[in-house]
């Protein structure tokens, strides 16, 4: 079970290096670890276990932030109210946006990261709908289209396997500066 101990902070290389793609059929070890970050995440998001075992509640976490260099992220985007489904679920292995809006969004609140352990203020300025195409544990080969939340969700995660951080985006001289059509999401 993947606990906050195991998770790396920012200033650990790992999370700075360009993440290598994963060879299909999985490895028990990536299988593994594919189950072990979704358990995560479900875990985190359950109030109970989340207190029990001191996990900030996360709706993504990649490969790099557990130290393993490789292309892989899980990502759980909860539905709206109790027992909904969520809105994205799944692991998504080798991801690539295919196609993105011109239309920039970003989130009201801004965005944080289980390896980060300071709010750092500010719009993340990101692409509000992208066409993502990855591979699923099995192997085969998805395409989806998403918008707003899950959207930034995906592109947060992607942007680990790259060595890319949250803050990475954010305007260092005007942290909440934003042209006229981007969208803000709450």
């Amino acid at each position: 079970m993947i606990k906050m101990r195991d998770i790396i902070r920012e200033g650990n290389e790992t999370l700075r290096a360009e993440a290598k793609p994963v060879k299909f059929p999985l490895s028990d070890q990536d299988q593994q670890l594919a189950n072990d970050m979704m358990a995560y995440l479900e875990n985190s998001q359950d109030p109970e276990l989340a207190k029990k075992y001191g996990l900030r509640a996360g709706v993504g976490l990649a490969a790099p932030q557990v130290d393993v260099s490789e292309q892989m992220a899980a990502v759980l985007v909860p539905g709206e109210g109790e027992n909904a489904e969520p809105v994205f679920k799944d692991v998504i292995i080798n991801p690539v946006i295919v196609s993105h809006s011109v239309q920039p969004g970003a989130l009201t609140e801004g965005e944080g990261c289980l390896s980060v352990d300071r709010d750092i203020p500010g719009y993340v300025i990101r692409h509000d709908r992208i066409t993502l195409r990855y591979y699923n544990m099995a192997g085969e080969q998805k395409k989806i289209r998403l918008k707003n939340y899950p959207a930034i969700v995906c592109q947060h995660e992607i942007d680990h396997l790259h060595g890319i951080l949250f803050y990475d985006h954010i305007d260092g001289n005007s942290p909440f500066n934003a042209d006229d059509d981007l969208v803000l999401i709450s």
